[in-house]
């Protein structure tokens, strides 16, 4: 045994996660998540979605997320891309909010609002029921410009 595989450490797999781009409009619904120090990305605004299950494909583990997380799925969910980091995986959907904010339950996170072009691209958006502007996770900024400038 040398010293080079001792110190090479097993394959473990990405944790995978599957997640939301909910549009109406010209706007983004997003989740402002709880200021929990064991989360990724605490107190910033992000997709809705989560980790998947063991066994679970990415469309299940979206529905479920979004059931679970604002109690509406829409009829219609389309893969956009699946984007890994030496963190972890992510299928990003992408679909239609078609229902008023007010029929959303809020399951989990602070806040949500539908996000404009201009929040995404500045990087931070204002919560009224915290009463402080928080900035946007950085993968899911990137990931809103994108696609944002794949229709232009």
């Amino acid at each position: 045994m040398t010293l080079n595989s001792l110190n090479q450490q097993p394959h473990m797999p990405r944790p995978a996660v599957a997640l939301a781009i909910l549009q109406q409009h010209e706007m983004f619904l997003m989740q402002l998540r709880d200021d929990d120090p064991n989360i990724l990305y605490p107190g910033h605004w992000a997709f809705f979605g989560g980790h998947l299950e063991p066994g679970e494909t990415p469309e299940f583990g979206v529905r479920r997320e979004l059931l679970e997380e604002i109690g509406y799925c829409p009829a219609v969910l389309t893969p956009y891309r699946c984007q890994d980091d030496s963190y972890i995986t992510r299928y990003i959907f992408y679909g239609q909010l078609e229902v008023n904010l007010n029929q959303l339950i809020l399951g989990e996170g602070m806040d949500f609002a539908l996000l404009t072009v201009d929040d995404v691209c500045r990087g931070d958006r204002y919560s009224p029921k915290i009463d402080q502007v928080r900035p946007l996770g950085k993968p899911h900024q990137q990931i809103l410009l994108d696609f944002i400038q794949r229709d232009q």
